[in-house]
């Protein structure tokens, strides 16, 4: 049984550069440049813009305020997940600590298979190097390709999935390696390098997307770069009276900040107590929509319609964010002058993307074993990284049965709204919005408007019940009841990995009993500050 880490002082950020780029880091991940401008395409263009950008500024800009303003708070109570926090701003209440637990299972949850998912980009950028994706590409075989390197199918290309499980381990090794070596010498360190290789890719990608002109003159001389532009951003206003929209853009928010998930209150609880939360959420937030809005709207969907016009493009988008990252792009750069570099600069910048993000999934975990059960971060990593492994394992080995997608609509879908629900509830009716913002503005460089008061304690909660209540009508209940399924393995496999989901959230609880029978969440006369 690994030792008990006792008396152990917690970390903080070595810069505020730092824990900005962390942040940063990990709200910039794949959604930026595969979900995003599919998303926009097909939800009205630039139309799509305006629901987007109310839903960043009525939900996603006071959530991350408010995961700074508790993030910090709890560090400074050596709380560095929801359940330590939330015990504390309710003033002890039995069951504030276990609602907590979502905000560890979310992030946990998805990085089973976000650093799967990562590990395809890593590989791609290697085989565009190799060539060999240019081949598959020449000869129209991108779907049998991917579906080959996932082992859905077993073809010319790959016998099964090992491949791609070849490619995982590196990656989870990587991941855990920066994790163990903690928030100021691992997670800052990856950032800083890794956050101005990202935006140099994009730069790039994105500068020769624009400057592609008219690729073919004589047949198609009206698929060129104005056009693209067009197809991604012409906005069709209609779209904005039908409600799924307004939805999508919402949910959009949600993946794009990682707001709900728990990361931010892991980062934000190594901060120090005068370090301002206000700016610097601020400016990590919109260091995200820089990479999201004028970047990833730039390259996939536009060089899509330049190549193949805006009816194909179109359907691209409708085939989803891994058909155009995975399928469409790589037969792009195959027709594109430089396309070999610029391929891998596609993959290699999801590949850095995905780093930054996946690191921050497992943090609030590891704080969490580190803060409430006293385990040193080498005992912390060793359990986090033994039980990752073998659920990723699992999760690579049935993808053909749709355990992935299974454990995205949870994780990455229901809950973080369900958390986010929960964490404005707590902070503007237990801990109360007054005091709340006295929490957030010490050490701030800004002052919050005052309006963010009233949007705080009415209308985000407001916004977001009705977003769990209408989209959940309109998406989840046909998921949740597995209808339209008639595969009896991809049946079993499904409900498999609902039982495993719930064993991960069971664990949680047990942990938290655990760590309430040690006396980590002792009972209080009030809120304090």
């Amino acid at each position: 049984m690994p030792k008990e880490n006792t008396g152990r002082v917690r970390g903080n950020w070595g810069s505020r550069l730092g824990v900005i780029l962390a942040v940063s880091g990990s709200a910039v991940g794949l959604g930026n440049f595969l979900r995003f401008p599919v998303k926009a395409a097909s939800n009205g263009g630039g139309a799509f813009m305006v629901p987007y950008f109310i839903a960043f500024l009525l939900v996603g800009i006071p959530l991350a305020w408010i995961e700074w303003t508790l993030g910090r708070y709890g560090g400074k109570h050596s709380h560095g997940s929801a359940p330590g926090i939330y015990h504390r701003i309710t003033g002890g209440k039995s069951w504030a600590k276990y609602v907590g637990a979502i905000s560890i299972f979310v992030p946990l949850v998805i990085s089973f298979y976000y650093v799967y998912i990562e590990g395809w980009a890593l590989a791609f950028s290697l085989f565009s190097l190799t060539g060999q994706l240019q081949t598959a590409a020449a000869a129209g075989d991108m779907p049998a390709f991917l579906n080959g390197f996932l082992g859905i199918e077993k073809n010319q290309y790959f016998s099964g999935p090992w491949t791609a499980f070849t490619i995982f381990i590196v990656v989870f090794v990587l991941n855990y390696a920066v994790i163990f070596r903690g928030v100021k010498m691992g997670i800052e360190k990856l950032n800083k390098v890794a956050m101005p290789i990202l935006l140099g890719c994009g730069i790039i990608l994105a500068v020769r997307v624009l400057t592609l002109g008219t690729p073919d003159p004589v047949n198609h001389p009206e698929w060129n770069v104005i056009s693209g532009l067009g197809f991604m951003w012409n906005p069709d206003w209609s779209q904005l009276l039908r409600a799924r929209v307004w939805i999508e853009a919402a949910g959009q928010i949600f993946f794009t900040l990682s707001v709900g998930m728990g990361a931010i209150l892991a980062y934000a609880s190594y901060l120090r107590q005068r370090d301002d939360v206000v700016l610097s959420s601020l400016t990590s937030a919109s260091t995200n929509q820089f990479v999201e809005v004028i970047l990833g709207g730039s390259v996939g969907l536009v060089a899509a319609a330049i190549f193949y016009g805006a009816a194909q493009a179109q359907t691209i988008a409708q085939g989803g964010a891994f058909g155009l990252g995975f399928v469409t792009m790589p037969m792009i750069f195959a027709n594109m002058g430089g396309g070999t570099i610029m391929g891998f600069l596609w993959f290699f910048l999801l590949f850095v993307a995905g780093i930054t993000s996946s690191v921050s999934l497992l943090q609030p975990a590891i704080a969490f074993l580190e803060d409430e059960l006293s385990l040193s971060r080498h005992s912390a990593v060793l359990y986090l990284g033994a039980a990752g492994f073998c659920i990723t394992s699992f999760v690579i080995l049935t993808m053909a049965y749709g355990t992935l997608d299974e454990m995205d609509f949870w994780a990455g879908t229901v809950m973080p709204v369900i958390s986010a629900t929960i964490e404005v509830i707590l902070f503007a009716y237990f801990l109360g919005v007054r005091r709340g913002f006295e929490e957030m503005h010490r050490g701030a460089d800004m002052k919050v408007p005052g309006i963010y008061k009233f949007i705080i304690k009415f209308i985000t909660p407001i916004y977001l019940c009705v977003l769990l209540v209408v989209w959940g009508y309109q998406e989840w209940f046909s998921v949740i009841m597995m209808r339209g399924i008639e595969d009896p393995n991809q049946f079993f496999f499904k409900l498999l990995t609902r039982i495993l989901l719930l064993v991960v959230f069971g664990v949680l609880i047990l942990l938290i009993v655990r760590a309430d029978r040690r006396g980590r969440f002792p009972a209080m006369k009030g809120k304090e500050l």
